[in-house]
């Protein structure tokens, strides 16, 4: 028997299960003959679902989820909100010696969430999946596509496209950002910016909506649950050859091709992730993983504060040169909520000989918290103390709060240029 060997996908499609309503053009369809103007949309909400939603009107158009009642149904309307289709189109070089130099032209069908958003200008910031927006084979300056389009809920396929340009991204983080600048169509919609959750709060069996564009038929959502917090997952990168590995959620929420940078939201309407990937099988069903929302605030972050207006078009993370282990892996219960979240204790197994931790941080240290610029991270997990770094910039102080023989004491280690590498 031939068994096929279980492989993981990098996506570019999503989602099946239509929404209510449609809350992000001019006028709401109702059923097949009526149209509500955004004032009865209002109305209706407040008359019908008190105490489950309140709709703030205003340019963020804001939905808050209050009660349980028709909690996926009203996360889902929240989410599409902050949902975009993205279209890329890629130039390539066909045929050999004098027609060598011919073009042919394809696109790629993907999704995307918007991060930042300005109604007035009709301007934002969108995220999505390197992947979508990358294409090996294409003849333009570092296979990035310079054709990219996006399209709000309800306006797919109806010459309604939004034109978006390239901030910056990464292959070893599989993600990207797009800028919208001056759009009309964003300024006279019911859009909104995406209410992040905190992807380290999510535990298992906790509500995965999944919000995307399968197959490029437009935006629709499918649900499903998280099986895995945090898991590490081992892929060839976009470029065919480079060897990466993801932290991700792994969920069983359905996602096909197109889901690729679709927002997973929690039954809040908060985003908890950015889908990525699934697990291509004979054998397997909805196995499915979503980049971390905390990995992806710091990731977007850096993008914008590295490339944006500049000439970087990469991540740049410090790095003060150490290595990390976990001492001892243990869970807490949270008795209020019935949670259960795993923990760990961080040690540095080693420091690299001439780096920026050299004679400040000792091997066996171990470390409680990180705080940049004020803010402290909490080192109970290894990969907060790796992630946070992406929010370190030059002259920032990194204060590292450690017990060393049983001693707490904070070690600082300023962020110099040379501590930057490209990811």
């Amino acid at each position: 028997m031939f068994t096929e060997k279980p492989m993981r996908s990098l996506l570019a499609i999503i989602l099946v299960v239509s929404v209510l309503m449609t809350l992000t053009g001019c006028v709401v369809r109702v059923d097949s003959d009526e149209y509500m103007t955004r004032e009865q949309v209002d109305a209706l909400l407040k008359q019908s679902m008190i105490g489950n939603v309140t709709v703030e009107g205003g340019d963020n158009y804001n939905v808050n989820i209050d009660g349980a009642e028709n909690a996926n149904m009203l996360a889902a309307a929240k989410g599409v909100l902050s949902a975009v289709s993205i279209t890329c189109y890629f130039e390539y070089k066909t045929g050999y010696g004098p027609s060598y130099s011919s073009q042919k032209t394809e696109n790629r069908k993907g999704a995307g969430v918007i991060y930042k958003l300005d109604k007035e200008q009709g301007d934002a910031y969108i995220i999505t999946n390197y992947h979508v927006v990358y294409e090996e084979s294409a003849n333009t300056e570092g296979h990035i596509s310079k054709r990219i389009y996006a399209e709000l809920y309800g306006m797919e396929n109806c010459g309604m496209e939004i034109s978006c340009e390239y901030v910056g991204g990464s292959m070893l983080y599989d993600l990207a950002v797009l800028k919208v600048d001056g759009s009309r169509i964003i300024a006279e919609s019911n859009a909104v910016a995406a209410n992040f959750g905190d992807s380290g709060e999510v535990s298992v069996l906790d509500t995965a909506i999944a919000i995307g564009n399968p197959e490029g038929d437009g935006i629709s959502a499918t649900v499903g649950y998280v099986n895995v917090d945090s898991e590490y997952i081992d892929l060839v990168g976009v470029d065919n050859k480079t060897k990466i590995t993801l932290r991700v959620m792994r969920i069983d929420t359905a996602v096909n091709h197109g889901n690729s940078g679709g927002g997973l939201f929690n039954d809040r309407g908060e985003l908890i992730g950015i889908v990525n990937a699934k697990t291509v099988d004979s054998s397997v069903e909805n196995i499915g993983y979503a980049l971390p929302s905390s990995l992806v605030r710091a990731v977007v972050e850096n993008i914008l504060y590295y490339c944006d207006g500049t000439d970087t078009t990469s991540v740049r993370r410090a790095l003060v040169s150490i290595n990390l282990d976990v001492e001892k892996y243990y869970t807490v219960y949270d008795t209020e909520t019935g949670r259960v979240h795993k923990k760990e204790i961080v040690r540095i197994a080693s420091v690299t000989p001439g780096g920026a931790a050299e004679m400040r941080l000792l091997s066996g240290d171990i470390i409680r918290a990180v705080v940049i610029d004020g803010v402290r991270f909490e080192a109970d997990r290894m990969h907060k103390v790796t992630e946070c770094m992406l929010y370190a910039r030059v002259g920032s102080s990194v204060v590292f709060e450690i017990t060393r023989a049983g001693v707490e004491m904070n070690v600082t280690i300023p962020v110099s240029e040379a501590m930057l590498t490209d990811w």
